[in-house]
């Protein structure tokens, strides 16, 4: 079992910066890391995955202005988001995976006001 807990959510002006933070509970360096997002009435969706290699992967809306890292010593991985949209506003959940498992955050909620 891994726990996720998700911080760094917040309520931002269009072109502002925000910095998500997901910690577990245990050792992710055997683990795939993503961030995803949900908006009210659509699907949950990919923004970033960084792989147990380090290979990155984004989805072509937040390509240029978001970065997802990994930081194996502290169990945590990341989401700067720059430039921010309106569009951008979602519940973000932080998933870790393996071919064998997956685990969810409870999401952070991240508002962009135009």
């Amino acid at each position: 079992q891994v726990q996720l807990v998700e911080s760094g959510g917040g309520l931002v002006q269009t072109g502002g910066s925000l910095r998500l933070s997901c910690a577990a509970s245990r050792s992710i360096v055997s683990m795939h890391m993503g961030w995803y997002r949900q908006a009210p009435g659509k699907q949950r969706e990919m923004v970033a995955t960084v792989t147990r290699g380090g290979n990155t992967d984004y989805n072509d809306s937040v390509k240029g202005r978001f970065t997802i890292s990994r930081d194996n010593a502290k169990n945590s991985v990341y989401l700067q988001m720059n430039s921010l949209k309106p569009e951008d506003t979602a519940l973000y959940f932080c998933k870790a995976y393996s071919y064998m498992n997956f685990y969810w955050g409870q999401g952070t909620q991240v508002a962009v006001s135009s």
